[in-house]
């Protein structure tokens, strides 16, 4: 009798409005002969049992499946015996005294393993049982067997239909999606304001995760305690809503006071019938006797002032390793999101100590040892040449619709090294550059023009740049950089490159300094480029020395073409971040030409030790 009425419950129909406000109550005892092997233990209580006649055909939506939930609540205080509603995985047990899991399901003519119900389901909502998961990697469902996993980008508009995403917005979710799957441990995602990066990393992904492995332990940190909650609050939401449910059906959390025995708070929410959850903190916070298997990190600096502040950046470290690092495990998997703020906030000081591989290619997510970082910077205007990643043309957009060229070349102006801090992902100090960003700029070479020269440094070393830097030089001296080259190719790429750069810039002569292999590179440049007269030279005057004493002549005397940051990225860093404690600096081989070029033009330079190679050309 009780497994007839079930059945003939599970036929039934009801409009949506009445399924959203129904609650289901199954009189006592009405399973027991169908299911003596304590599928269900004690009693459901008996209350008027649904809207309408059970019997009539017309009680629930739609038709529901063996497998679906019945839609409403099921009261805490009915006995269960819960082995767990994640099966196989392992998840926690849940409470059996306080009422029902999401996967509680009633499946008629079903083994009585097929289910083990424990928690609360939310009401109004028909969600399909879980039995058992794969970390990370696939649910099975009791019934249907193994389902799909959704992309994180599919997912993001499933739950915020109203996204409008960028290309740069889809190869960042495509990295999200790595890091949530494991195949990215150690994530760094750098940049600009106001694009979306909280969006996806402390808002959809935390909720993406915990679909994925409900057992999962989800630490989100910032600043402060309060915006740290604000993005816990937002994941709350999304895992209550009937968007949510319809991907991980499995994941649910408390619905008001139900079931009572779980925690949710906007700083920490667990997962019924599993043992994952949410946690928030603030920079100050602690995380004393909770384990964390995903940390993410959202801003941990409100603003310029707390950023450069060597005490902040201090206790900044101080709490990541203290807090942070010591509530993580082997398996444990952190993401740090930021805009960048200063050169030694976290993201540098990390940089420092610990091996990041930038993310170029789309192969490197699977390059990426297991202790190594994995960094992803997003230019607000485009410097670098395009890539998979990122396929703009220089001097493109990030985010047109948004933030487009014109406003952001006016923030540049305004400021140009907090541009490249918070925008380009290029941070600097301003205390203790030596040429900053005072290089002179020109829009056009004077008519009056009396010399064009190349002045060249060859790479000291496989990681140093070769610098070559033709210019022109006008009736008062003041000196015109024209073009250049600056590569770290080996030199069989760079004599080509040379050569070709003197004969597009009509130059006349040429110096290369023959410290590191600059005979054999100058000879060679000769033979390719026959119609300028380069010489070769020995330098050998101290570099720091040189550098440091002609700074204030650069400036004075040299001029870029506008654009140059644009035309020449990374130039225009190494220049205009260049410090004046010598040994702070990583490269020195822009800050040598320039002070190679204003040494000959001004100073008089080494004319005198030079050795011309006119001669042999064409002499083999």
């Amino acid at each position: 009798m009780g497994s007839k009425f079930l059945q003939m419950v599970l036929k039934s129909k009801l409009s949506s409005a009445e399924a959203d406000s129904a609650e289901v109550f199954v009189p006592a005892g009405i399973l027991a002969p169908d299911y003596p092997a304590n599928s269900l233990a004690g009693e459901f209580l008996l209350r008027d049992p649904l809207s309408g006649d059970p019997l009539s055909g017309a009680s629930l939506p739609g038709d529901l499946l063996p497998g679906d939930l019945l839609p409403g609540e099921l009261l805490p205080g009915s006995d269960v015996l819960a082995s767990g509603a994640c099966g196989s995985r392992g998840c926690g047990t849940g409470s059996a005294s306080s009422g029902f899991a999401p996967s509680d399901s009633v499946l008629p003519n079903s083994a009585p393993s097929d289910f083990a119900p424990s928690g609360s389901a939310p009401s109004g909502s028909a969600r399909s049982a879980s039995a058992s998961f794969s970390s990370l990697s696939g649910v099975t469902s009791a019934v249907s067997g193994p389902a799909d996993l959704p992309p994180f980008e599919r997912f993001a508009l499933g739950v915020y239909p109203f996204l409008e995403l960028q290309p740069f917005h889809r190869a960042y979710y495509r990295v999200l999606e790595a890091f949530a799957a494991g195949r990215v441990r150690r994530l760094i995602v750098t940049m600009p304001p106001q694009h979306g990066k909280s969006v996806g990393a402390t808002t959809l992904l935390p909720a993406y995760v915990l679909g994925l492995d409900p057992d999962q332990r989800v630490a989100i940190a910032s600043y402060s305690g309060a915006l740290a909650s604000k993005f816990n609050r937002r994941v709350q939401r999304i895992i209550e809503s009937r968007e949510y449910a319809a991907f991980f059906p499995a994941t649910t959390i408390k619905q008001g006071s139900k079931p009572p025995s779980y925690i949710r708070t906007a700083d920490e929410v667990e997962i019924i019938g599993c043992r994952g959850g949410l946690l928030s903190v603030g920079r100050e916070g602690s995380l004393t006797g909770n384990r964390v298997d995903c940390f993410l990190l959202d801003d941990l600096y409100k603003d310029a002032m707390e950023a450069n502040s060597p005490l902040v950046r201090e206790n900044c470290w101080e709490w990541y390793t203290s807090v942070v690092r010591t509530r993580m495990h082997n398996d444990s998997r952190e993401l740090l999101v930021f805009t960048r703020w200063h050169e030694e906030d976290l993201i540098g000081m990390l940089r420092q100590r610990e091996p990041v591989v930038e993310l170029r290619m789309w192969e490197d997510l699977e390059r990426v040892s297991a202790d190594g970082w994995l960094a992803l910077n997003f230019e607000a205007l485009k410097t670098t040449p395009p890539s998979a990643i990122d396929p703009r043309a220089a001097g493109e957009a990030l985010w047109p619709a948004r933030h487009d060229a014109a406003l952001l070349h006016a923030k540049r102006a305004l400021d140009p090294l907090r541009f490249e801090c918070m925008y380009q992902g290029r941070p600097s100090v301003r205390e203790g550059l030596l040429y900053g960003d005072q290089f002179a700029e020109y829009d056009a070479l004077p008519r009056e023009i009396v010399r064009r020269a190349n002045y060249t440094d060859t790479a000291d070393t496989g990681d140093d740049y070769l610098c070559s830097m033709s210019y022109a030089v006008d009736t008062d001296g003041t000196i015109y950089v024209t073009d250049l080259v600056y590569s770290r190719e080996g030199m069989e790429v760079t004599e080509g490159l040379v050569a070709d750069l003197l004969l597009r810039s009509d130059t006349r002569t040429a110096a290369v300094e023959s410290n590191n292999g600059g005979r054999g590179f100058a000879r060679a440049v000769q033979r390719l480029a026959p119609a300028v007269r380069v010489e070769w030279f020995h330098q050998s005057a101290n570099k720091e020395a040189r550098i440091l004493s002609n700074s204030a002549t650069v400036l004075h005397t040299l001029r870029m073409p506008r654009g140059w940051n644009l035309r020449w990225p990374e130039l225009y860093a190494h220049l205009t971040t260049y410090r004046r404690q010598f040994h702070a600096n990583r490269w020195h081989d822009a800050a040598d030409v320039v002070t190679g070029i204003v040494e000959r033009e001004v100073g008089g330079g080494r004319r005198g030790q030079c050795r011309a190679l006119s001669f042999l050309t064409r002499r083999e």
